[in-house]
């Protein structure tokens, strides 16, 4: 795929906080393998790396108001819908401080104060729940929208389908992101699917579908502008998907059996965040000594996330039943 004309509408300040938004969720995601191996960091976790255009890209076409919801593999939505690293850093931790008191870890976090919803370790978890907080939304008639991210494994699960039909009919302010990373688990979506692109799906249910280069920044935003559009203009919901790569495994136990090396090199060439600072460097919008200055400053901040969660005290046992529903 060929790299998108830089929509008009990001300026080259707000490109380079986007450009800052991916080398954080990179630089958290590596340190945070860092400190899983060190023992410090409760539980599983499923990286992301590889794939902070299609976060960073659909998040940046939403407002602070709108609603996102996440899955198992969320840290990149996490912070590209403005969460703090430290009290991600804490979470991960397990600790008081963290988003959710440290019960959550990695697959469960939320930030509702910035429309985080919350991830889920349920494949397809969040895809009905998006129907039914757009269905919220549509209610109280609010023009804000609703956009659920999930992986092409979740595409061939029932409530996939359940979602956009009800979505469509009640034209709901939904967005339907698929991150296709090309696996779901260790099974590739060609032995998963019949059809090439899984945007093709939505000619099902009478709405648009649109696959897009998830590695493309400016292909992301655009296709995401127009679904926020369309939802806001109580259109009905939009299906994009966005075609990326994970380079690490399914999850922190994966043996990565299923892929080959030159498979994952040839992905990892066609890197989002190398890809889309040399479209600002053959701009005039970024210099060498610029990103190495963000570089810097991104690592500084996850840096000190790090520091502040090692200095937070673990939740009390006598608080477990807290937050508890029966």
């Amino acid at each position: 795929m060929t790299d998108s004309p830089s929509p008009s509408q990001l300026a080259p300040d707000r490109l380079r906080e986007l450009l800052a938004q991916m080398l954080r969720i990179r630089l958290f995601e590596e340190t945070a393998e860092n400190l899983y191996l060190q023992g410090l960091v409760h539980g599983t976790m499923h990286l992301s790396i590889g794939q902070e255009a299609a976060a960073v890209g659909a998040c940046a076409a939403l407002r602070r108001s709108d609603y996102i919801l996440s899955t198992h593999r969320g840290h990149g939505h996490c912070i590209a819908k403005g969460a703090q690293a430290s009290l991600m850093m804490a979470e991960f931790m397990g600790k008081e401080a963290g988003y959710c008191r440290g019960r959550g870890g990695s697959m469960h976090m939320a930030d509702v104060e910035t429309g985080n919803l919350g991830a889920n370790g349920i494949v397809a978890g969040g895809v009905p729940m998006a129907a039914g907080v757009g269905l919220s939304l549509k209610l109280q008639h609010r023009d804000d929208i609703v956009l659920v991210f999930f992986g092409d494994g979740a595409a061939n699960e029932g409530a996939f389908h359940e979602s956009l039909n009800m979505a469509a009919i009640w034209d709901l302010p939904v967005i339907y992101f698929c991150e296709n990373n090309q696996y779901a688990m260790s099974m590739a979506i060609s032995r998963a699917s019949r059809v090439d692109n899984l945007s093709a799906r939505a000619a099902g249910y009478g709405i648009p579908g649109v696959t897009v280069d998830g590695n493309d920044l400016f292909a992301v935003y655009d296709a995401v502008q127009t679904a926020v559009a369309r939802a806001r203009a109580s259109e009905g919901p939009t299906l994009i998907e966005a075609k990326t790569y994970r380079w690490k495994g399914h999850s922190k136990s994966d043996k990565q059996r299923y892929r080959t090396r030159d498979e994952v090199q040839s992905w990892q060439d066609r890197d989002p965040i190398a890809r889309l600072a040399a479209r600002m460097m053959a701009d005039a919008l970024l210099t060498e000594e610029e990103l190495a200055e963000m570089e810097q400053a991104a690592q500084a901040e996850i840096d000190d996330a790090v520091e502040f969660a090692k200095g937070c005290p673990e939740p009390d046992p006598a608080t477990i039943l807290e937050g508890i529903y029966a």
